[in-house]
C-alpha cells in the first residue's frame, strides 16, 4: 500500500484578487484568482470583466490555448475571423496561435472566468498594468457582495 501524500489547497477569494487593466484605456479588467506565482504551474486564472462596448485587442499566443466560460451577459467572440455569439454558460476554446478577440455586445457588463495554460507571460503582463478595485456590481456577480462589508 501507498502512502497518499495531502496537499493542502489554495482556496481564495474574490477580496483576495488582484485586479487590473492591462493599459489605462482598456474597456476590460482582469481579476487574477490563480498564476504561476500562487499555483506552482505554469497557468493563469482570472475573472474577465468588459465594460458596456467593451473588447480585448486583438491577440494570439505562440503556445498557450485560452479558455473562456462566460458567467454572465452576452458577447461576440472573433477567432481568425470567425465570429460566435456568446453569453452566458457558453464555453470557448481558442487554440494556440488563433488571433481572437472578445467583445460585449450586452447592454450589462460581460463576465467571464478566462484561463491560460501555458501562462506564456499573461499574468507578468497583467501585473504590469493599472490597479483597479471590483465593484459592487462585480462583488454582486461573483456571488460575494458580504466582501464588500468592514470586518
Amino acid at each position: 500500500m501507498h502512502a497518499t501524500r495531502c496537499i493542502i489547497p489554495v482556496v481564495k477569494s474574490p477580496k483576495d484578487y488582484q485586479t487590473y487593466r492591462i493599459s489605462p484605456d482598456d474597456t476590460n479588467r482582469l481579476a487574477i484568482i490563480f498564476d504561476s506565482a500562487n499555483a506552482n504551474a505554469s497557468l493563469t486564472c482570472c475573472i474577465e470583466i468588459f465594460d458596456v462596448g467593451g473588447k480585448t485587442p486583438p491577440n494570439r499566443h505562440q503556445w498557450a490555448l485560452e479558455i473562456f466560460f462566460v458567467l454572465k451577459g452576452e458577447g461576440i467572440a472573433v477567432c481568425d475571423g470567425k465570429s460566435v455569439k456568446i453569453q452566458a454558460g457558453d464555453s470557448l476554446l481558442v487554440p494556440p496561435t488563433g488571433t481572437h478577440l472578445i467583445r460585449n455586445t450586452g447592454s450589462s457588463r460581460l463576465y467571464t472566468l478566462t484561463i491560460m495554460v501555458p501562462n506564456e507571460d499573461f499574468a507578468e503582463l497583467i501585473r504590469s498594468g493599472v490597479p483597479v478595485e471590483l465593484d459592487e456590481e462585480d462583488m454582486a456577480v461573483l456571488g460575494r457582495l458580504d466582501s464588500l462589508m468592514p470586518c
